[in-house]
């Protein structure tokens, strides 16, 4: 495992006048480190995040292991693909109180098969000391967990050893273009200069957390590390949240459009987003 490095870029908390925190303007980058918004943008944003996760996941009914939080909107999919899915919940107490998500019969009949199961268990996501390894057929670690925890190497070793062999993983991270915004925004200029050629970009997030940015070269260099086959990454998503929310405040029955034009245009490389979207797999 490739230990931090020591060119790594930690920026600062954002800046004070006074002893007291500056009012910040709205940020437009700022938007992006939140995604609990009901903006119309998020609306189509978890759209796309739900039609990716259908077209990755495998093709017959398999043990998913979805790492991805409570506020993850799209684990219910995998139930009704048919798919047996564990969550983890940091207390038996959060466990027991969180209701299990409910999938309807329409979504079920539509694939053809039976849907699956939802299990919540205790544990740490990110420590998975009580699994088995070789227990999962996939692992999903979507709505930037692995940003947020810093010590990304360790959580996909983790991963890739829950894996049985050819398992596969699905996991979206904040972007360096993402970070780079934000450290322009807190007019933190010393940080952004040394940003792009960073071996590893720490970026302080609006809510006061410490996220991890990522380019595609040390995304696939932290997941070859683990023992890890990177298959593809590529943007969450292409289109810009004035373009999506003009679009859907004229038509709000767009959406659907607006979502099978954005799975055609991130099938390009040409196209950097603010979160990352990859695929990878253990060896057989």
């Amino acid at each position: 495992m490739r230990p931090s490095s020591s060119s790594a870029v930690h920026a600062s908390a954002p800046r004070t006048t006074g002893g007291a925190t500056a009012e910040a303007s709205p940020s437009t980058a700022a938007h992006f480190a939140s995604t609990d918004s009901l903006s119309a943008y998020w609306r189509f944003y978890w759209a796309v995040a739900e039609a990716q996760l259908v077209r990755w996941l495998p093709s017959t009914p398999s043990r998913i292991l979805d790492l991805s939080g409570p506020d993850f909107r799209c684990a219910h999919r995998a139930v009704a693909a048919g798919h047996d899915v564990v969550t983890l919940a940091s207390s038996t107490e959060e466990a027991h109180r969180r209701p299990l998500e409910v999938v309807s019969g329409q979504e079920t009949r539509s694939r053809g098969r039976p849907a699956g199961r939802l299990r919540r268990i205790v544990g740490d996501a990110m420590l998975l000391s009580g699994v088995t390894s070789g227990a999962f057929d996939g692992v999903i670690a979507d709505n930037r967990v692995l940003s947020q925890h810093l010590l990304t190497e360790a959580c996909l070793a983790e991963i890739a050893r829950v894996l049985r062999p050819g398992g596969r993983t699905l996991l979206c991270v904040d972007s360096v273009v993402l970070g780079m915004a934000l450290l322009a925004e807190q007019d933190c200029w010393p940080e952004l200069s040394y940003a792009p050629n960073a071996d590893v970009l720490l970026v302080p997030w609006p809510d006061g957390t410490i996220t991890r940015c990522f380019t595609v070269e040390q995304l696939s260099e932290v997941l070859t590390d683990v023992g890890l086959e990177l298959e593809w990454v590529k943007p969450r998503t292409v289109l810009s949240a004035s373009t999506v929310e003009m679009v859907l405040d004229s038509d709000p029955n767009a959406l659907n459009r607006l979502v099978e034009t954005e799975l055609k245009a991130v099938e390009s490389d040409d196209y950097v987003g603010v979160h990352m979207l990859a695929s990878a797999k253990r060896p057989q």
